[in-house]
């Protein structure tokens, strides 16, 4: 499994606020099928392919334009390991699990 962040700023708006933007981009993800998790600086979701990935990320960062944007500033963070599988969840409880072994 492919985990991938995403972060979409959008720049040359009418109000400071990116709420409504980053909305319709999880609106975006979860049309595609994903399971999207937001967090306060970032969204994170994940994916079997590469190329699902890749796709979302254009989706995502069109959205932005077709809400008004001037000018869109979008990163993508792509966690692929093909030693083993994995996980947003498996990562979650290997933290926990370190954590509580501390």
């Amino acid at each position: 499994m492919i985990i991938a962040e995403i972060t979409v700023i959008p720049i040359g708006t009418k109000t400071p606020g990116v709420g409504k933007y980053v909305a319709k981009a999880v609106d975006v993800l979860k049309k595609l099928g994903l399971k999207p998790e937001l967090t306060a600086m970032s969204t994170i979701f994940e994916a079997e392919d590469i190329s699902v990935i890749l796709n979302a990320f254009e989706a995502v960062h069109e959205s932005v334009f077709e809400q008004g944007a001037d000018r869109v500033v979008t990163t993508l963070r792509i966690d692929e390991r093909r030693d083993k599988e994995g996980s947003i969840k498996q990562k979650m409880r290997s933290v926990v699990s370190a954590r509580d072994s501390m």
